[in-house]
């Protein structure tokens, strides 16, 4: 019996090992693809959905963010204790609010950073942590071609590495897809790989929103220290 289970362990080993070897990195990506959004529905997405930030250093903030890729509009609604905020974009379009007004004083703008540079960062911001793994196939996106297998905490990953073009960005980005179902359960990025900037995030349960399993719980912390940031919790 101990020769049987044995020889199993070492033909599951050779199993994944032969994978990763066959495997490329846009196999592995489509594969996730094919699991977050099975109906290829992400190219259409429109839909709306709540972010509640939980931080140690900062008050909860909560957000609805609404995002229509068919007509380009994002718009983004946050309530932090008794102040509100909006930013609308769409296409270039920007339209801002802060409790319920458009006259923004430059005190308020300062210090909510409240403008329509910012109200694009949000929307390529969220656009694209809620539209992974699909967003690794943007324009600009390198994805290396040889995967590899990493154990986190006694869990194996299979790890994709992505860098960008110049003109798209500067980060180094891994991503961790369970071995199985190659949902992706983490990732980290780095400014410069080589001081261990940046942070990595930790993915937990999932939410279907318009067709697509999105992460229910987004859990940051610094690569430098492990320090946590915070989490975001994802519902309808």
């Amino acid at each position: 019996m101990r020769l049987q289970i044995t020889i199993l362990f070492i033909l599951i080993g050779l199993t994944t090992s032969a994978l990763a070897q066959t495997l490329s990195g846009k196999e592995l990506l489509e594969k996730s693809i094919e699991y977050h959004d099975p109906n290829s529905k992400w190219s259409q997405f429109n839909g709306s959905f709540n972010v509640s930030m939980q931080s140690p250093s900062r008050p909860l903030r909560t957000s609805n963010i609404v995002i229509d890729l068919m007509r380009s509009f994002f718009e983004l609604s946050v309530q932090i204790v008794e102040n509100q905020w909006k930013v609308s974009l769409l296409d270039e379009d920007c339209d801002l609010l802060f409790n319920g007004s458009r006259e923004i004083s430059p005190e308020i703008e300062k210090e909510f950073r409240l403008n329509c540079k910012r109200a694009k960062m949000y929307r390529d911001y969220y656009t694209y942590l809620y539209g992974l793994p699909m967003k690794l196939k943007d324009p600009g996106t390198l994805i290396d071609p040889v995967i590899s297998k990493k154990s986190i905490e006694g869990i194996s990953y299979w790890v994709l590495k992505v860098e960008y073009d110049p003109n798209v960005g500067s980060d180094t980005w891994y991503f961790y897809f369970d071995t199985e179902t190659f949902a992706l359960k983490r990732y980290q990025f780095f400014h410069d790989e080589s001081k261990n900037d940046g942070e990595y995030i930790i993915l937990d349960d999932e939410i279907e929103i318009e067709g697509i399993l999105m992460p229910k719980n987004r859990s940051w912390y610094y690569n430098s220290d492990n320090a946590f940031l915070g989490t975001d919790i994802l519902s309808k």
